[in-house]
């Protein structure tokens, strides 16, 4: 009934259907088998855990970390700049690519949801699904429980509250939160000022 070229047609963002598809299966199997031995890491075990992501990832930097537990779909799919952290909990549902750049926080519970089913109930119940790719810029500050839904572009420098339900493209520097997501205001110079103040304050009680 469903054709070969499954995964193909998961990543070009067609409907596509895993069921009683071998090689989706041993994708899928090989990402909870990495997954699983991650979860069950300790802290004493970071080389470890960088040497399980490796495998797991699409792509990484150099500098990383993921706090365990995490959960992906694929792992394969998904791609991390330099500097990335994702906190306790985080949900990345990559069956289309994930790519997010450097310098990048994920508070706890953050979700990234590339997958996505059908609105028509019969397409739905034939297991027919499809993927959005989701592109998250550089210096990007997700909130916990936040929601990522398919196709969507965080712009570079956004900060998303907590909570946020993100539906649609974010543009870079800003600051967006809700559910719809929506730009709350700019990221202006007296942001800046008023935080590279507070640094400078930090750094001087030092002396």
């Amino acid at each position: 009934m469903y054709g070969k070229d499954e995964k193909k047609k998961m990543l070009a963002g067609k409907l596509f259907c895993h069921r009683d598809n071998q090689e989706l299966a041993d994708d899928i199997k090989k990402c909870r088998m990495l997954v699983r031995r991650y979860n069950e890491t300790t802290e004493e075990e970071a080389d470890y855990r960088r040497e399980l992501l490796r495998e797991l990832l699409g792509g990484c930097g150099e500098r990383f970390r993921i706090e365990p537990p995490v959960h992906f779909d694929y792992g394969s799919n998904t791609y991390l700049g330099e500097h990335f952290y994702a906190n306790f909990d985080c949900v990345f549902l990559d069956v289309n690519r994930i790519t997010i750049g450097s310098d990048v926080l994920l508070g706890p519970k953050v979700c990234i949801f590339t997958a996505g089913h059908p609105i028509d109930a019969t397409i739905r119940n034939e297991a027919l699904q499809y993927g959005f790719p989701v592109t998250i810029g550089n210096n990007v500050w997700i909130g916990g429980n936040t929601v990522v839904n398919p196709g969507v572009t965080i712009g570079d420098n956004a900060v998303i509250g907590s909570g946020s339900v993100v539906t649609r493209d974010i543009p870079p520097d800003v600051v967006a939160a809700g559910n719809p997501c929506r730009v709350i205001r700019p990221i202006t110079e007296k942001d800046r000022d008023y935080w590279r103040a507070l640094r400078d304050e930090y750094f001087a009680s030092d002396d």
